[in-house]
């Protein structure tokens, strides 16, 4: 018998993300490259992930030093390291059993770290409650919302589960509700209001989920990705009443909340919106909030490490999650950045100047890239970009011409997607096509990280400026 046959119907449905197609020609490119072929560009330039190493963002020394002194101990026998590294690494390591990072840990996370997330979090939120029991340390924030899942979604159920989900959306999630066999039920963000999330389309998403599923769950992303939009207190509190009224467990992606950089705009998260409506609300909502130190200023993408906070489940409930969560806990060096995450260097530390001028350098170089992205995006024409509130992406529209898309039609394409790939052949940039995220019918996406240093972001926008005239050009 053949294992293809035994293979889940769910995992068969999965979609074939457009990206890999992308990815497999860069690294043809980049091999290319290497042999000589000459190009109008020297690299590749990859900003098509969160992921800010990666674009060229150096990671946060104070960071790095603790990670290096608990996995090599001998370094703090010297004097290059500042005495509150010696002392977080010291202190860490007799949180590790044995004493050694490469132990396992318990189930929920090092409980003095889980602790520091809870102590954190009262801080964010304003003094309200938050139990060490409810937190969970997990091997990242995506990997921790699929499980989540994993115990709202009925594979057996009929009708089947559903879940909202913004469009546009992140698209592992999409990619794990398929995996799961629920439904995603869409509910648009208004793209010419800046992304904003409305409750009359909350409403009307549910309305259309009628005979086709039961939806159970309502998720929110924010800061927004791939959108950038930040929601105000308002908005928030109307989800969350709406979810109350409609008895939808909220899902709240707060991944991207230190990255906010919108004149009006602030962070706040759900759980403290939630705690300052009060009862019988805040008593009895089901919420569970999401947040990493793979995104934001650390950017520690390949630790993966996040954790999960839970509100107002059901002991039952919990048991069930635990024992699922029990199959897979954290690294604990990513647990070591989550606590140096949540419990960074203060004024009077040592390491304290230093962690300064790095972080003001990171925003300072986020900030402009949000000014020139705006303004050049803005100025290209058959361009549309929305104002970015927060988040590290762009996910500016795209007027592709009729015959720009029957041309993509005939290579087998997206519109979008041929334009992105367009783009990595002719200036040697890689960006992702909105078609993976969700959109619209009839418009067309492209979404870049904003996270580069600004000479790498300058370099883009002067490569994509001269592209989209010549694109422009030829389909015309």
């Amino acid at each position: 018998m053949s294992v293809r046959q035994e293979i889940s119907s769910n995992v068969r449905n999965m979609k074939q993300m457009e990206y890999f197609i992308l990815c497999r020609r860069t690294n043809q490119i980049k091999e290319e490259l290497r042999q000589g072929v000459r190009k109008s560009y020297r690299e590749v330039i990859d900003v098509s992930w969160g992921d800010p190493h990666r674009a060229g963002v150096k990671p946060l020394s104070f960071v790095r030093q603790v990670l290096a002194a608990c996995l090599y101990p001998q370094l703090m026998d010297g004097d290059k390291l500042m005495v509150d590294v010696k002392e977080r690494a010291q202190r860490l390591l007799r949180t590790c059993a044995g004493g050694s990072v490469g132990s396992y840990s318990d189930i929920a996370g090092i409980p003095q770290i889980v602790q520091s997330v809870s102590e954190y979090i009262v801080r964010r939120d304003g003094g309200a409650p938050c139990h060490p029991k409810n937190i969970y340390i997990t091997p990242g924030s995506q990997w921790a919302l699929t499980n989540i899942l994993k115990v709202l979604v009925n594979s057996e159920a009929s009708p089947r589960t559903g879940v909202l989900i913004p469009v546009p959306c992140h698209s592992t999630t999409i990619i794990s509700l398929t995996a799961l066999g629920a439904v995603a039920v869409p509910y648009y963000l208004r793209e010419e209001r800046s992304w904003a999330l409305e409750v009359e389309e909350l409403q009307r998403a549910l309305d259309s989920a009628k005979g086709v599923c039961n939806p159970v769950a309502l998720y929110i992303i924010n800061p927004g990705n791939p959108a950038g939009y930040v929601q105000s207190r308002k908005c928030m509190q109307e989800v969350i009443r709406f979810a109350a009224e409609k008895k939808l467990f909220l899902l709240a992606d707060e991944v991207y909340q230190d990255c906010v950089y919108g004149k009006e705009s602030e962070f706040v998260s759900y759980k403290r919106v939630l705690a300052e409506i009060g009862a019988p609300l805040s008593d009895t909502v089901e919420l569970a909030s999401f947040h990493t130190a793979s995104k934001g200023l650390m950017g520690e993408c390949g630790l993966r490490a996040g954790y999960v906070e839970l509100v107002n489940l059901d002991p039952a409930v919990m048991k069930y999650i635990h024992k699922l969560f029990s199959t897979n806990t954290c690294p604990v060096l990513g647990q070591i950045a989550l606590d140096v995450m949540v419990n960074p260097p203060q004024p009077g530390d040592p390491s304290y100047p230093l962690y300064l001028k790095e972080t003001q350098h990171i925003r300072a170089s986020l900030a402009e890239n949000v000014r020139r992205v705006e303004e050049v995006i803005n100025s290209i024409p058959s361009f549309s970009c929305q104002s970015l509130e927060g988040g590290a992406f762009a996910f500016p529209r795209v007027f592709l011409q009729p015959k720009a898309i029957e041309r993509a039609k005939e290579a087998g394409l997206q519109p979008d997607t041929f334009y992105c790939m367009r783009l990595l052949e002719e200036a040697g940039v890689l960006f992702s096509p909105g078609t993976e995220y969700g959109q619209k019918e009839g418009t067309y996406h492209i979404r870049f990280c904003i996270m580069t240093p600004t000479d790498t972001m300058e370099e883009i926008l002067k490569r994509l400026s001269t592209f989209h005239k010549q694109f422009m050009k030829e389909f015309s």
